[in-house]
């Protein structure tokens, strides 16, 4: 007979919650939904704390899932590293489509720009490597928050600064624009950064499927977008096609060998 250890399926039940909840939850509201006391949910919770895999606020006394257990079987690019595996295709996505083409992964708050290449329409360079640019207002943030969960708890309960007249600045509206980023695989931003300028970008995956990076592409309205203003639907599949390109080459999608 197979037996368990109740103290370490109590934690599994606890990190589940957790898991499935996109805002940090009280103790009470925990114990109460694994059946547990507060004091050995608080006890199994501290643990899970010092071991990375829950994080506590210590003003609001609320938890969260840690970030060391969301990238668990996920190995973090350097920026550096990201660039040297990728920058053939970011060529690539330049060269096919024109327009300024740039890869870039989450950092501290930000979506951070690992290698560009300039298109070759007119227009004067956006954004260099090493750039940090903001989530909620550019396509490749977008994407990071969208399927990163350490992307999108950065954005929680933070101000959404207003950059433009169409900048994203309500909370509701973000997370529809999410969720049609994760139903259709790719992001965009028109004129939400800066006047006259859009993106389109899409996810790049690692061999386990984890969301490390997202690619794309910048330029003008009227270039990237159709009279609707709407991004122009062969961008968008050079787009995707690119970053799925660039997850093969990361090992996704491999059959794994024995």
């Amino acid at each position: 007979m197979s037996r368990t250890v109740q103290s370490v399926e109590r934690a599994a039940a606890l990190l589940r919650v957790l898991s499935a909840e996109s805002e940090p939850m009280a103790l009470g509201r925990l114990a109460s939904a694994v059946g547990l006391a507060k004091p050995t949910a608080h006890g199994l919770l501290r643990t899970l704390v010092v071991a990375g895999f829950v994080d506590h606020d210590p003003v609001t006394g609320r938890y969260l899932v840690g970030r060391s257990l969301l990238h668990l079987g996920s190995v973090t690019l350097d920026l550096n590293e990201l660039r040297s595996v990728t920058l053939n295709w970011v060529d690539t996505l330049a060269a096919r489509t024109g327009e300024e083409a740039r890869i870039a992964a989450y950092r501290e708050g930000s979506a951070v720009i690992a290698h560009h290449v300039l298109g070759s329409g007119p227009g004067a360079q956006l954004a260099g490597t090493g750039t940090s640019l903001p989530l909620h207002a550019t396509a490749l943030g977008k994407v990071l928050v969208a399927f990163d969960p350490g992307a999108a708890r950065s954005v929680v309960g933070r101000q959404l600064d207003r950059l433009t007249f169409r900048t994203i600045t309500d909370r509701s509206q973000l997370l529809r624009a999410l969720a049609d980023a994760r139903d259709t695989g790719w992001a965009a931003a028109v004129e939400e950064v800066l006047p006259d300028l859009a993106g389109i970008a899409a996810p790049v995956r690692d061999r386990g499927g984890y969301v490390v990076a997202s690619v794309g592409i910048a330029g003008p309205v009227r270039r990237l977008c159709d009279p609707r203003g709407n991004p122009r639907a062969d961008l968008v599949e050079q787009v995707t096609g690119v970053a799925r390109s660039i997850s093969r080459a990361l090992g996704h999608g491999r059959a794994a060998v024995a």
